[in-house]
């Protein structure tokens, strides 16, 4: 501490201002009460209409599992969730012979990934009666079928390792869409260039929503009520999405934490856009407050070791965190100061906000995980400036945690009143499906991020570490941690699958089998916290979209979601 400032040297960075400023703080949302209330009354009507087609008992099978796809689409199931887990629960068990040439190849792979979607454990065998006998590949007459090789192409995003007919199915749907895209009239057209982009699976639901309602006006036989449903049912989340962005930017700017440490990043917007990203449903609301809170104050953290502190600045930072006494305060270099006692005081707060739902120990269970962060940053840190490069494997069972995402699942459940204690004990024993999600998040940054932190003299990246262990060049390595991405996704996939569950389903999930709720008989793992998994994962895909780091950079990949999603309302 004794060192002069003109001769510490600091790993220094220098990032790109806020693109919002106080753009959200400014929001008026009294002027939308009327709207809202308006709005409010016709939305119940038509939930009402929608219940009632949904239920319909003399609607087909095709018909009614095709509504289903739609509704959820259109970012209004969450309306209807008994009615949709009703209705694919009668369809399961069914046991349809897929072989029958009533069903084509549109319908036969929209059920499966229906079925998938929703844990059933559904056979890839039945997509074998499109494979031509000769070439052991999907038949050529088929390279022609644009809405049935969407729906394959779609489905196959469900695969779990070993699925080599959806291998198959992915490579020869991607490459047939390109092909024909051109050729297609809209409304399809314009879902297959989207697909090719974006897949649904992979995709955050709320964004898919915006889109998929864009496309469904040009339906033909479209559902006028189910479509005016999604306007309104849209436009009145983000009302609600507003209030609680403003709620938070006003934090952050009372905090005034970027003021004070200006080498850290200015993100709280992109903050709130990852944790509605988690869950925009209006019932996780506080959930979304706390979540977008923690991120924000995870990311300052981040960059004190990333971008700004000595090794001896963030041994005193890392042991103040592990003590989590204010006391520790007094320990620290002046500029940490700030950091340090709005993180110990967001935390108090969250614990006597928790305390009043019987629900203390969740602040616990976070603030333990956050304590293994900032170890693992601690650990990079010292590689970093020291300039060591350990061995991949080494660097990825660190990174692993480094990634966040295990801190920032557990803390997701912070304000989920359905979370209790075995959902965060499950979590904290890291369960094979949340290593999979940390694996899909560590592999995909490092490779969006691999070019800044190179061009800033980083060594220990992932990619290093495994083009040094495999002598591998720059271009071998990113497509092998792709690979090992897309194999984690499998994993994921397989979490999932809960009805007739294989043996490594029962590793996958861990005590995910002990916290669960009961459907029909069979025990499945807790939807909330899957769920919130799930779309961290899938956060990933469309945040570093391209390989671009869409967090540091939002002016390249996050900008145009955030103006749709908390900007601009859709037309009624």
């Amino acid at each position: 501490m004794a060192l002069l400032q003109q001769e510490i040297h600091r790993p220094i960075t220098s990032f790109s201002p806020s693109l919002w400023g106080d753009q959200f703080i400014k929001h008026n949302s009294d002027a939308q009460v009327e709207e809202k209330e308006k709005y409010s009354k016709t939305v119940e009507v038509l939930k009402n209409e929608v219940r009632g087609i949904i239920r319909d008992p003399e609607s087909k099978m095709v018909d009614t599992m095709e509504l289903i796809d739609t509704v959820e689409r259109l970012g209004v199931s969450y309306h209807f969730q008994n009615e949709i887990k009703d209705k694919l629960q009668q369809f399961f068990d069914l046991n349809t012979d897929y072989s029958d040439e009533a069903y084509d190849l549109y319908d036969v792979a929209l059920h499966f990934r229906l079925f998938r979607q929703h844990g059933y454990r559904i056979s890839c065998d039945i997509f074998g009666r499109w494979i031509d006998g000769n070439t052991g590949k999907f038949e050529e007459n088929l390279k022609s079928d644009g809405k049935g090789l969407l729906s394959l192409y779609e489905a196959s995003y469900l695969r779990t390792r070993g699925e080599s007919i959806l291998d198959e199915a992915l490579d020869f749907a991607t490459a047939s869409l390109k092909l024909i895209a051109p050729l297609l009239e809209s409304p399809l057209g314009k879902q297959v260039v989207h697909a090719l982009v974006q897949s649904l699976h992979f995709g955050i639901p709320r964004i898919e929503a915006r889109n998929f309602i864009s496309i469904y006006e040009e339906y033909e036989d479209r559902n006028e009520s189910l479509l005016r449903l999604a306007k309104l049912d849209y436009n009145l989340l983000q009302i609600l999405h507003r209030e609680e962005l403003r709620e938070v930017c006003r934090w952050w700017k009372q905090l005034d934490l970027i003021v004070k440490l200006p080498y850290a990043r200015d993100r709280v917007v992109e903050c709130f856009f990852w944790a509605m990203g988690v869950y925009h449903e209006p019932q996780y609301s506080r959930a979304r407050i706390m979540l977008a809170k923690t991120i924000a104050m995870t990311s300052l953290i981040d960059d004190t070791f990333d971008a700004y502190g000595t090794i001896e600045e963030l041994e005193v930072f890392t042991w103040a965190i592990e003590s989590w006494n204010i006391e520790e305060i007094k320990r620290l270099p002046e500029y940490m100061k700030p950091l340090y006692k709005a993180l110990l005081e967001l935390y108090q707060q969250f614990e006597e906000e928790l305390t009043k739902d019987g629900r203390s120990y969740a602040a616990c269970y976070a603030t333990e995980s956050l304590k293994e962060l900032v170890r693992s940053y601690h650990v990079e840190a010292k590689w970093f400036i020291r300039g060591y490069l350990p061995p991949f494997e080494e660097y990825l069972k660190n990174a692993l945690i480094s990634c966040s995402y295990n801190y920032h699942t557990t803390t997701s459940l912070l304000g989920m009143e359905s979370a209790i204690m075995e959902d965060f004990e499950w979590l904290s024993k890291k369960p094979q499906m949340l290593v999979a999600g940390l694996k899909i998040c560590r592999l995909i940054d490092d490779v969006a991020t691999y070019e800044v932190e190179k061009s800033r003299g980083q060594i220990a990246t992932g990619l290093e570490c495994y083009m040094n262990d495999n002598n591998a060049k720059t271009e071998e390595a990113m497509a092998k941690f792709f690979e090992l991405a897309i194999d984690a996704w499998k994993d994921m996939n397989e979490a999932f699958l809960w009805s007739s569950p294989s043996p490594s389903l029962q590793e996958n999930v861990g005590m995910a089998t002990e916290i669960s709720v009961v459907n029909n008989g069979k025990s499945i793992p807790s939807d909330d916290i899957l769920m919130r998994i799930l779309n961290f994962a899938r956060m990933i895909d469309v945040g570093y979209k391209g390989s671009e780091d869409g967090y540091t950079e939002p002016e390249k990949v996050l900008k145009p979601h955030i103006i749709a999603l908390f900007v601009d309302p859709i037309q009624i």
